[in-house]
């Protein structure tokens, strides 16, 4: 892999990590009750604290996906 592809291959690395972001959160949005059932027989967590660890989780990844692949990106982008 050249230097020159390094920005697209951050960007589709991106688009794909975003679109595993959103197929999430319609996945919880959509089967709350059945993940919070499933969940519910592992670990004792109300309902209020299950969604915050979840939105929690959803919160840093997308800033994962931010930090590690769209900031840089740009980088290199404005490096050209």
């Amino acid at each position: 892999m050249n230097g020159t592809s390094w920005p697209a291959f951050l960007l589709w690395c991106a688009i794909i990590n975003y679109g595993i972001l959103l197929l999430t959160f319609v996945g919880f949005a959509t089967a709350h009750e059945a993940m919070y059932g499933l969940h519910r027989r592992w670990f004792d967590l109300p309902r209020p604290q299950f969604d915050a660890v979840v939105y929690a989780l959803l919160g840093f990844y997308k800033l994962a996906i931010w930090f590690f692949l769209i900031v840089p990106c740009l980088v290199l982008y404005l490096m050209r």
